[in-house]
């Protein structure tokens, strides 16, 4: 078996996994690779700074349900404060929002 970099379940129950809505989405002036998206968790509104841009139109987000890591450290990226990051899944060449196939609550937890 091939080694990989394994976690135990303790390191998994660190990530804070939620569901957010895309309430606002607009490009990121001076980036060709980011947007900047304003989200609901349901109790709180958060700005993300996402690298999603060549694949994603930003009228298209508005309303979409997203998966996105919520206790990533805010950093700043282009002058905004990204206050998480957005999951996605990526083969190379194309990517992939990762979203529930429910119609769950803003804020509804990974586990």
């Amino acid at each position: 078996m091939e080694e990989r970099n394994l976690i135990g379940i303790e390191d998994f129950l660190k990530l804070d996994i939620r569901l957010a809505k895309v309430l606002e989405a607009e490009r990121v002036e001076g980036s060709e690779k980011l947007l900047k998206l304003r989200v609901s968790l349901g109790d709180e509104e958060r700005t993300l700074v996402a690298g999603i841009a060549k694949f994603y139109n930003p009228e298209d987000l508005v309303g979409k349900k997203i998966l996105m890591l919520a206790n990533l450290k805010p950093r700043k990226i282009f002058g905004i404060e990204s206050q998480g990051m957005v999951l996605a899944l990526s083969d190379g060449e194309e990517m992939s929002l990762i979203v529930p196939d429910r119609d769950l609550g803003e804020g509804a937890k990974a586990s």
